[in-house]
Order: structure tokens, then sequence, then C-alpha cells
């Protein structure tokens, strides 16, 4: 087992005693852009029905809405321990394919998308993808 180094203890006593909060991951973030609302949503540590959910929610809540566009941040999966074949990953954690996929294959959130940028899907130094939305 290592020691805490002197530099980490006084790190964690600045935190600790700080009025700074930690982000919350979880939050869902909302911007303006042009007139039109923009949802950002971080699946990093998400599982795979986890991330699939909570992007089925957050498609359905923000038609619902009249949000038109949505940015997933998937992560690239560099950390998986199966690059190759995300379904064969032994806790799916390669959202980066997996999520866009149950989209496409879920009818009732296709039907409220005009387009999935699958550009980015594709793109190997991309960890995110983009989703416009129909009007409600």
């Amino acid at each position: 087992m290592s020691k805490v180094s002197d530099k980490d203890k006084k790190d964690w006593e600045n935190f600790i005693n700080s009025s700074n909060s930690v982000e919350d991951k979880d939050k869902i973030s909302n911007r303006k852009k042009n007139n039109q609302s923009n949802i950002s949503i971080d699946l990093h540590g998400y599982t795979l029905d986890q991330a699939n959910r909570k992007v089925s929610e957050l498609i359905i809540s923000s038609f619902e809405k009249g949000i038109r566009n949505l940015n997933i941040i998937t992560g690239k999966g560099n950390r998986s321990s199966n690059q190759k074949d995300p379904y064969q990953s032994k806790d799916l954690s390669i959202l980066k394919y997996s999520v866009p996929d149950y989209i496409l294959n879920n009818p009732e959130l296709m039907d409220k998308i005009i387009k999935i940028d699958h550009m980015s899907v594709d793109e190997p130094t991309s960890g995110s993808f983009n989703i416009l939305l129909k009007k409600n």
C-alpha cells in the first residue's frame, strides 16, 4: 500500500474546507444557441442499459419540451476491455456505437428525430454525437 503524499493531504484539506462544489455529471446542462435550447448529457460511467434508458428519457422529454438539439457524450471507449466488438465487452462499456444503434433500432425514438450525426459517431477522435429533434 502506498502512502498518501503531503501534497495530496494538503490538496484534500483544501478541497474539503473550500466552499466549491463538485460538478454533478448527471445534471443535464442547458445552453442557448441561436435561440434554440441545447442539452448535453455525459454518459461516462453508465452501463449500457443505464445509458440507453437515460438517452431514451432525454429524447422523449426534450421532444415534449420543444428542445431541438441534443449532445450525447459517450466517450471514445478507450478504457473498454474490448474495443473491437462493443457487444462482446465484459461490461458492455463501449457506448460510442451501442447508444446510437439503440436509438436507430427504437421506432418510438426515431419518430422524434430528424437526424443523428453519424459522422461524429464514426470519427475515431470523437467521444460524442449530436441529435436533431423534430418540432413537437
